[in-house]
């Protein structure tokens, strides 16, 4: 009798799992694991792409099956572009329209992608539990502390059904940021007295407004610019380093003290969001992080994490420097696919992951960032945990008038 390989017993168990546990999986066939994509951008294409290759990795068939985004365009150039890369999507499984999410979520993909602008996460989360997927989201995952808490809440149902659910902050599944946070959380360091967290850069793509274009559209096209559908790039961007830093340190800020400006990005293009954010947070340890991102042309830029303890330093990322000298020289595979490795072996193992809450509570932290610069105030925790501010407008048309709000003005009401 012939004896399997290692590889090919791992792929037969695999497979035998995915058949007993994979919702719509048949005895006697494995049938790929199929997946929705929601919000059709660069983003989320890149995301349906990093999924099918985790697949391959692991050697079983995902398939992106479904697509769904407000504008046609957008869904259709998907629809070409993945399956010229493996995906199988067809005509009747292109949604279109601000409902086309709830379109895609009856059809029966096993794993959703939320990757739409992240003023929608919430409600998307929301319905993509209750329909019983399992969930990969982009981050952030809400623009204000209302989106934060119902994302909390979604995440704790999603648990209670058995539902895995990873977010876009790859850098959780990053083998060096692992191997070494873990190491700090352990004492490498001694206790973290400070911390430091950039993401300062040039500016990014920008949408002129076109004659035809409504004010929905338009914004939708251009959503960097407008907070109730970015949250400001302390949020949409700057979040990927302030979670490592709630990361290292097990927990989230009790306040903010920040401060920032639109000194150079004025033009009304650029909606109303700053383009510099400065911000000490202070963690329940007296610890405190000076947070600091940018977004323009023609600067230094830094985008990286450090954090000091009372025995020695680390960037989070790969060396430790102090009384226990460490570098990391493991394998350090693409971060943006290992996620999704993780979020499937999850699904195959009956072994549900959920960073609801992680997510969550970083998405608030640098919202509270941006609400203490907006304001000229210290905003603390629980301040944000009671808040009632949602940025989202009670309804959306495409013949609706959506003026560009006002650009905040510290120590003036907003």
């Amino acid at each position: 009798m012939s004896q399997l390989s290692r590889r090919d017993f791992l792929k037969a168990a695999t497979a035998i799992t995915a058949m007993n546990i994979i919702p719509g999986a048949r005895a006697g066939e494995t049938g790929p694991l199929k997946v929705g994509l929601i919000g059709c951008g660069g983003r989320g294409n890149g995301a349906a792409r990093d999924i099918m290759s985790a697949g391959k990795q692991l050697g079983i068939e995902v398939k992106v099956i479904a697509v769904a985004d407000v504008f046609e365009d957008r869904a259709k150039g998907s629809q070409k572009g993945l399956n010229q890369a493996g995906a199988d999507i067809k005509d009747d499984h292109v949604f279109v329209g601000l409902d086309a999410y709830k379109k895609l979520l009856e059809t029966d993909v096993d794993i959703v992608i939320l990757a739409t602008p992240p003023g929608f996460r919430p409600e998307h989360f929301e319905a993509a539990v209750n329909a019983k997927k399992h969930v990969f989201m982009e981050k952030p995952v809400a623009v204000d502390p209302v989106g934060c808490k119902r994302v909390m809440s979604a995440g704790q149902k999603a648990k209670e059904l058995g539902l895995s659910v990873v977010s876009g902050t790859q850098r959780r599944h990053s083998f060096s940021y692992r191997e070494t946070i873990k190491r700090i959380q352990d004492g490498a360091i001694g206790d973290v007295v400070a911390a430091y967290a950039y993401w300062c850069q040039g500016g990014l793509w920008v949408r002129e407004k076109h004659p035809n274009q409504s004010d929905l559209e338009w914004q939708l096209r251009n959503w960097l610019y407008f907070t109730w559908l970015s949250g400001d790039h302390i949020v949409e961007q700057h979040v990927h380093n302030i979670d490592v830093i709630n990361w290292v340190m097990g927990t989230h800020p009790v306040s903010a003290f920040g401060m920032g400006g639109r000194q150079v990005r004025t033009a009304p293009k650029y909606g109303h969001i700053y383009d510099h954010f400065a911000v000490e947070f202070e963690y329940p340890n007296g610890a405190r992080m000076l947070s600091m991102c940018r977004q323009i042309d023609g600067c230094d830029g830094r985008v990286s994490e450090f954090v000091v303890g009372t025995k020695g330093r680390s960037n989070c990322n790969g060396w430790i420097r102090g009384e226990k000298e460490w570098r990391y020289e493991g394998p350090n595979p693409n971060p943006y696919v290992q996620e999704h490795v993780h979020l499937l072996q999850s699904i195959l193992k009956g072994e549900p992951i959920n960073e609801a809450q992680n997510i969550a509570e970083s998405t608030m932290t640098a919202i509270m960032g941006r609400e203490s610069a907006y304001t000229g105030r210290t905003i603390r925790w629980e301040e944000m945990m009671k808040s009632e501010i949602s940025l989202m407008p009670k309804e959306l048309r495409f013949d609706m008038e959506l003026p560009i709000p006002p650009v905040a003005m510290p120590g003036r009401p907003m």
